[in-house]
């Protein structure tokens, strides 16, 4: 059979990957451009990284006010939260620039009054795991150098005693793997939305999530070759090393999806574990994986993003 024809992996929706190495992702939405967004006064813009991993890119979020301010520089200056934020999408397709999250990033920098860095990190098949991962921190690392400064948004107006980790699904996976890399106070706190976790330990709950697990599962072990499964520790977060977090308190948010009881039993397991830590759980019942992106104005989206911002301004 040709290798160009014959289908090594394939998510349905998402991506087709060949044994020839050729890969097919779907059809993306046009990308949202940075700006300042007319509804929620926060602009954004496109910043290069200078990072050692790879060549890197982000988008900073930050209240137009500020922005504003940055140019008169007889203002004060005022510190924000710095969020590092990363995109979902199986770890195989996403951007800082998908229209959802960017608005979502918008929302979020409005309602918690915080400065944000959205990561464009290397994707997988062409850049399998720990690739992501190594540009996270490396962002992360970027974003929080105090000299010198690599950005005037950060200069101005980052507290570097106030960084929080967040991640959507794969992201939120990234976002717990950049905690668990960096040493105890580094960070403020981690948020982890519907996060993409596996543990041999939990069976699915219902017979119809059966084919859906196998396929995640599937996945992981397509994204990150020479993994040890789905007890590999960096998706596993229930084994040896749970309690090896670099930040003060989590947050987890959970939805009624495939990942829910994953999401929910890593919560409780942290509880026990004699982390020193707070940990929240934020359920959003009767609410499907990406309903706070494709509902941003429901009632159950507006709760969460305001349990969000108070996490964050604790």
């Amino acid at each position: 059979m040709d290798p160009d024809t014959e289908v090594q992996f394939e998510f349905p929706g998402l991506i087709r990957c060949y044994k020839s190495g050729r890969v097919e992702r779907s059809a993306a939405p046009a990308p949202a451009p940075p700006s300042l967004d007319p509804i929620t006064g926060v602009a954004s813009r496109d910043v290069a990284l200078d990072a050692s991993s790879a060549p890197l890119r982000a988008r900073l979020y930050l209240p137009s006010l500020l922005a504003h301010e940055q140019e008169q520089e007889q203002e004060q200056e005022r510190k924000l939260p710095l969020l590092v934020y990363f995109h979902g999408g199986g770890f195989v397709v996403g951007s800082a620039s998908a229209p959802a999250e960017h608005s979502f990033l918008n929302l979020l920098c409005a309602r918690a009054g915080a400065l944000a860095l959205s990561v464009d990190y290397r994707l997988a098949p062409e850049h399998p795991l720990p690739a992501a991962y190594d540009d996270a921190l490396a962002a992360l690392r970027w974003a929080t150098s105090a000299a010198p400064a690599p950005d005037p948004w950060l200069s101005r107006h980052a507290d570097l005693t106030r960084v929080f980790s967040i991640g959507f699904s794969a992201g939120a996976n990234i976002a717990y793997n950049v905690a668990r890399a960096l040493p105890p106070g580094a960070l403020k706190g981690l948020v982890l939305i519907h996060p993409l976790l596996l543990s041999s330990a939990l069976s699915p709950s219902e017979p119809r999530d059966a084919a859906l697990r196998a396929k995640i599962e599937e996945g992981w072990r397509f994204v990150c070759p020479g993994t040890c499964g789905v007890d590999d520790p960096r998706v596993n977060p229930m084994g040896p090393g749970l309690k090896d977090l670099g930040c003060e308190r989590v947050m987890v948010c959970i939805a009624e999806d495939e990942l829910m009881e994953r999401g929910r039993a890593y919560y409780e397991a942290l509880r026990a574990s004699g982390w020193g830590g707070s940990a929240e759980l934020v359920e959003s019942e009767g609410e499907g994986h990406e309903f706070f992106l494709q509902n941003p104005g429901s009632e159950k989206a507006v709760a969460m993003m305001e349990r969000l911002a108070a996490f964050i301004n604790r």
